[in-house]
């Protein structure tokens, strides 16, 4: 039997099967599928814009740098590398002309040192209450900057007498240079904690990257290498390297500490080889001495042991202890480890250590006069 089934009534049924429904969930799809397409669009399109518009950005931050007259600072980045205490880079080619450049500056004052005889000195000391005892106790020195030695030391007969005077005459001028690298390593100390540094602070960097011979720039290597050296040990070899005072070396050109030259002006020492051009560098004052002795020892490679060592001994909050640094010293003289040994001895036997914290009185008018 035929049955009629009307259109509508195939529409109703597929209708009620979710045909209709179906459809438009398909047409959706299409429509969801054109969105995304879009969005990827747009998306692609921002990143796009941004890669070319980056770099104008970055330039036009660097110009308002620029005009501020700032800098960034990275040591915040190089802290790891400051804490290590090693010498990333060690400058074998260290040009002497800025190295000795405050050194030389001694050269060209005026030449009017006077030589004081050994009495005249025990007097000044005398006079204004300056004797080593009351230093170890007290760890205060009197400012008195002596320009020369007395060439009546040699004949002093009483050894500890000697020494006395002699020590009480290095004393001050090894304090004050300790002084000024304190100074300055405080002040590089607070370079290295700011974010933010300024042009001036920049130049200064630069002009003691020059003096202590980084021609890397490298911030870690200069922090090692601006230090002080400790004043029981200067002593001890200003002692040994003079006679306490009495060699022709110290007298005739003011050499503390024997340091050998191949060029400018020197003393020859007596019985040296025909062959050999060294000579031992003389100075106008003893504080030229002291500073270069200082300047030797914080820069040359043959000492980079001795300064790995003095910055572990900071790193661990312990003192310079002269004792431990004299140990790598054994190539400053050809004798070696008798050298060494020699030095502590010398600080041992004049308990050379009272003076390693010792600091130095201001200077007042009425002792400038009595100089």
């Amino acid at each position: 039997m035929r049955s009629n089934i009307s259109i509508s009534y195939i529409k109703k049924y597929l209708s009620a099967k979710g045909f209709a429904i179906y459809k438009k969930n398909k047409i959706k799809k299409k429509e969801n599928g054109l969105e995304n397409l879009l969005r990827t669009f747009l998306a692609s399109l921002i990143i796009i814009l941004i890669f070319f518009t980056t770099p104008f950005v970055v330039d036009r931050t660097k110009e308002r740098v620029s005009l501020s007259k700032i800098y960034e600072n990275d040591s915040k980045n190089d802290l790891k590398r400051l804490l290590e205490n090693r010498e990333v880079k060690i400058d074998d080619e260290i040009n002497s002309k800025y190295l000795f450049q405050d050194i030389w500056e001694f050269e060209e004052q005026p030449n009017n040192s006077v030589r004081l005889s050994a009495s005249t000195i025990e007097e000044l000391f005398e006079s204004t209450n300056y004797n080593l005892e009351d230093v170890r106790k007290t760890k205060l020195v009197k400012p008195i900057s002596l320009t020369l030695l007395p060439k009546e030391i040699r004949q002093i007969e009483n050894i500890k007498k000697r020494k006395n005077l002699f020590i009480q005459i290095i004393l001050p001028l090894v304090i004050q240079e300790n002084h000024n690298i304190r100074l300055d390593r405080n002040k590089l100390f607070a370079i290295l904690n700011k974010n933010r540094n300024t042009k001036v602070e920049k130049i200064w960097l630069d002009s003691k990257f020059k003096q202590y011979g980084v021609s890397s720039k490298d911030l870690s290597t200069l922090k090692i290498r601006m230090d002080e050296v400790p004043v029981s040990m200067a002593i001890a070899q200003a002692a040994k390297e003079t006679g306490w005072g009495t060699s022709r070396f110290a007298q005739e050109g003011n050499a503390l500490f024997g340091q050998w030259t191949w060029s400018g002006d020197g003393l020859k020492p007596t019985g040296a080889d025909t062959n050999s051009t060294h000579k031992v560098m003389k100075f106008k004052v003893l504080q030229a001495s002291v500073r270069a002795y200082q300047r030797n020892l914080n820069t040359h490679s043959t000492y980079r042991d001795f300064r790995s060592a003095r910055a572990e001994l900071r790193d661990k909050g312990k003192k310079l202890d002269s004792l431990i640094l004299t140990k790598y010293l054994d190539e400053y003289a050809e004798t070696g480890k008798k050298y060494v040994e020699t030095l502590q001895q010398i600080i041992r036997q004049n308990n050379l250590e009272d003076f390693d914290d010792a600091k130095l009185l201001p200077t007042s008018i009425t002792l400038e006069s009595l100089i």
